[in-house]
């Protein structure tokens, strides 16, 4: 049920493809060689037959639209990366020739499906294109189509778990014991998890909560729109799906799947951020330096982009800033465009278990061993090792003498597990296969030369990958986007810094993460500024910078709190209309005050962007009000015409503005000052409470904010399962963290007792503290806003959420400060560890055993190691650990020691 497309000028659609077609040939490859006619030909031969023509013709319209309207759309997603046709039509721009990527994975006459392309536009701009294809098909043959989120294991566990009251401690434990891993369901947990089938059969509370969350498993739980899906179609839609409105408007009450058997055209129109920071960093970079970058004829091949990713500095970077993708691309070091395709292809679950191989394989090339030749110029692009799907077809159709259609047939058969069908062609691979007529059908390995215990050995290691063999299409696309982002970083990263936090205004965790990422490759981020600051983040220069190559990033004002774009737009147009102002007078003064209320100019103040004026912020605050109330005043007698018996309008005004001086009123304090910013930008910028800690936190600190973030982020990735070594954060481990209290809010337990959660900021964003009641009443006096804290606990994984911190301590920092004065950082407590040993030389493997034990639980808790008597003290001897082997005295900690030393032996 395509909708129609009518070609212009008389022509046929099939016509008018092939000849969009042939002049994007000659455009991408000038004078094309007979090798690449040959490929278009059969490409559009194969669509014609399958007749997806209209398909093609739909979607490069609404693309040709976007781009000729300066919309960023993406490379390509998908598998539709492998098709020439899509990259002469610029549907895709990733050569499918250069990255050796096969249409057929997209499309054949053997697997009959819908194609499939998925489009990425800049996430402001991609509602014109659906604007765009409504109007051009007709809004009743346009709808979104609906989703369905369904009961998880673990939250239905949780689910349930509150419904029946039962405690949150006991809940946690069962959902912690439902293992991480893609589709995990109960029962698979029951079978997998020890623990949880142990709880199961001996708690019968436990098994009530899991009895009942097997039961709404896999129900749905609510319903939504798709992120991306838009369905069009030939006739109105309500003749063939029944319609579902949300408060988004029309969707279909078939989910996507459904959709697509019915025949109906299902099209994803994804809003991706990355495109708008490229985007807005390649106009400042314009703007700023004059010069024009077309990614569409570079080469990736810049070593400095490769050296940056390589040290680490991948923050921002498309793909590569998990804190896993990090630590990868450190050890693997790419140094060409392969190696970063190869990069987001492994790391997912399953094919990680290769990354060590492919590390090793690319430092030692001696290491890479085939088992058989013929597999030599399949895999010596991935150092050896079984990567993508495409090499699994391509090993297929080389080795066994298969079409590509009948390999990706086969492909598929390996990645679903159908066991009667690989048994089937396996024989096929090994043996070949004749036809009726006698003709051979397929060659098969032994024809082709390789001896039959290879082919086995080879059609096994297969059916090993191919569960978990990913798309190379899709990796390349989304290293297209990783290299384009690197690129700008390396090159130009004041502008890709601006462009990148103006994509995050409002998410404070993810912004002071940036900020601190300026900060470490020297990069200035200032405050608000009237006389500078436009809506978005912006790239400034000293004047005397004539060479503009020490750019500093000026915050937007569109991340101010209460300020909106009506606002934003005022200030500006004042400023470029009468010039920069010299003072709060002249700034109110000039401003169409009916568009700016007074929380906004309070917020400006208060956020540092009338510091240009005068610095004194105390002063602007006591005089802005009464500004705002002569500007009010004036507009009014302007619009209505009234004047005074005795005073005339302009006498009004210049009683007000007369004097021009502000108020004599001292100014807040440093600590207030940038508390205020913190408020109204929701990040610290010109300084930040932690900075006189530095030294302390950098001694006591073994996780930071951004390491717990980044668990979130490897799994919305894909990479769920634990110990996987994506990030060295784990469920249930010790950790001290240090920030400042930003927010608390306390309950009362079923036992009458108090427990709070108190968001604890650091240097690089927020974490949730949970401090249950038996801590709560230790140190609840400490849980106060503004306070300098350090917590130490055990860090708690929950799936899709930012892992929390369990409080077992919390030290007060300035207290110990002010305590310490210039004697350094003071323990928050001591354990004693005695050598159980009677007599003789200090036993220095023990010590070097209890090293690495308090090395591996360290924290703010001093130790007193008690050594046995020797000759030079009869009577024994002590010592007190330095900062650097502090511990954190947690129960993981005293287990470990006790197994060592004895229970008789310690004491804390």
């Amino acid at each position: 049920h395509l909708p129609d497309f009518t070609a212009p000028d008389g022509m046929t659609n099939r016509e008018y493809l092939r000849k969009l077609c042939e002049e994007g040939l000659a455009a991408r490859y000038g004078t094309p060689g007979e090798e690449l006619v040959r490929r278009l030909d059969y490409e559009l031969t194969t669509i014609e037959n399958m007749g997806y023509v209209e398909y093609f013709l739909i979607v490069w319209d609404f693309i040709n639209y976007a781009k000729s309207r300066g919309i960023m759309v993406g490379p390509g997603r998908g598998s539709a990366a492998g098709s020439i046709v899509a990259y002469t039509l610029r549907i895709t721009d990733i050569d499918p020739i250069k990255n050796g990527l096969i249409f057929e994975r997209f499309l054949n006459p053997e697997r009959v499906s819908m194609p499939d392309i998925d489009i990425d536009f800049c996430y402001e701009r991609r509602g014109e294109v659906i604007d765009y294809v409504t109007e051009k098909y007709g809004a009743d043959n346009v709808s979104q189509i609906i989703t369905f989120g369904t009961m998880k294991a673990k939250q239905a566990v949780r689910d349930v778990g509150r419904v029946l009251n039962v405690s949150y401690q006991d809940t946690d434990a069962i959902a912690k014991a439902i293992p991480f891993a893609l589709n995990m369901t109960i029962e698979k947990a029951l079978e997998m998890s020890p623990d949880l089938k142990n709880m199961y059969e001996s708690d019968e509370q436990t098994r009530q909560v899991i009895d009942m969350a097997r039961a709404i498993e896999g129900m749905p739980r609510h319903a939504s729109t798709h992120a991306a899906g838009v369905v069009i179609s030939k006739k109105a839609l309500d003749e063939y799906v029944p319609l579902y409105l949300t408060d988004k408007g029309l969707a279909t009450q078939f989910n996507m799947t459904t959709i697509e058997e019915l025949g109906l055209l299902k099209m994803d129109f994804l809003g991706l951020r990355n495109l708008t920071i490229i985007r807005d960093a390649l106009e400042m970079i314009e703007q700023g330096h004059g010069v024009r970058i077309d990614f569409a004829s570079m080469e990736y091949d810049d070593p400095k982009v490769y050296e940056m990713i390589s040290g680490g500095n991948t923050m921002g970077i498309f793909q590569l800033e998990s804190g896993g993708m990090t630590s990868f691309m450190k050890n693997l070091r790419p140094d060409c465009f392969e190696d970063v395709v190869a990069g987001i292809a492994l790391y997912r679950p399953g094919p990680m278990a290769s990354i060590p191989t492919y590390i090793d394989n690319k430092k030692h090339p001696d290491h890479v061993t085939y088992i058989h030749e013929s597999l030599r110029p399949i895999l010596d692009v991935t150092y050896g090792c079984m990567v993508y799907q495409e090499q699994v077809m391509q090993i297929v159709r080389d080795l066994g003498g298969y079409s590509y259609g009948r390999s990706d047939l086969v492909r598929r058969a390996m990645s679903k597990k159908k066991m009667a069908v690989m048994l089937e062609e396996k024989e096929f691979f090994i043996n070949g296969k004749t036809a009726e007529d006698g003709s051979v059908e397929i060659a098969g390995c032994v024809r082709n030369g390789i001896p039959r215990e290879a082919a086995e050995e080879i059609y096994n290691q297969m059916i090993s990958f191919a569960e978990y063999a990913f798309n190379k299409s899709h990796a390349a696309a989304y290293a297209v986007l990783a290299y384009e982002t690197a690129y700008l970083k390396a090159h130009y990263p004041v502008e890709f810094m601006a462009a990148l936090m103006t994509s995050v205004m409002g998410d404070a965790g993810s912004m002071a993460n940036y900020i601190h990422n300026c900060r470490e490759m020297g990069i200035e981020v200032l405050p608000p500024d009237i006389n500078e600051s436009s809506e978005k983040f912006t790239v400034v220069y000293d004047p005397e910078d004539e060479s503009r190559e020490h750019g500093r990033i000026r915050f937007g004002l569109l991340g101010v709190k209460n300020l909106g774009k009506g606002a934003i737009d005022a200030i500006i147009e004042a400023r470029e209309d009468k010039g920069r102002p010299a003072d709060i007078f002249r700034f109110i003064e000039n401003l169409d005050i009916r568009r700016v209320n007074r929380k906004g100019i309070e917020s400006l103040i208060r956020a540092g962007a009338l510091d240009c004026l005068n610095e004194n912020r105390a002063a602007h605050l006591v005089i802005y009000e009464s500004l705002l109330d002569a500007a009010q005043s004036d507009a009014k007698h302007n619009i209505e015409g009234q004047l005074s018996l005795f005073q005339t309008n302009a006498d009004a005004m210049e009683d007000t503005f007369r004097q021009n001086r502000l108020p004599d009123v001292a100014n807040f304090s440093r600590d207030e000052l940038i508390a205020q910013e913190k408020e109204m930008l929701g990040v610290y910028i010109t300084a930040h409470p932690l900075e006189d800690y530095a030294d302390m936190i950098s001694q006591m600190v073994t996780v930071t904010s951004r390491e717990l973030t980044r668990v979130l982020d490897d799994e919305n990735e894909g990479v769920l399962e634990e110990g996987n070594g994506s990030t060295s954060v784990t469920d249930g481990m010790s950790a001290v963290m240090a920030g400042i209290v930003t927010g608390k809010k306390t309950l009362i337990t079923k036992n009458s007792r108090m427990m709070a959660f108190i968001d604890l900021e650091d240097l690089f964003g927020t974490v949730e503290v949970v401090v249950f009641p038996n801590i709560y009443e230790q140190f609840g006096s400490l849980l106060e806003e503004d306070r300098v804290l350090s917590v130490s606990g055990r860090i708690n994984f929950r799936e899709g959420e930012v892992p929390k911190l369990l409080a077992d301590r919390i030290v007060d920092l300035r207290e110990i400060r002010e305590n310490a004065g210039a004697s350094g950082p003071q323990p928050a407590g001591l354990v004693k560890v005695r050598l159980p040993l009677e007599a003789g030389e200090p036993p220095e493997q023990m010590l070097q055993q209890i090293s690495g034990i308090m090395k591996r639980h360290p924290g703010r808790i001093q130790a007193i190691v008690y050594l046995p008597p020797d000759q030079k003290h009869p009577k024994g001897s002590s010592f007190r650990t330095t900062p650097d082997l502090w511990v954190d005295g947690g129960e993981s900690f005293r287990r470990e020691i006790v197994r060592l030393v004895g229970e008789a032996n310690y004491k804390d």
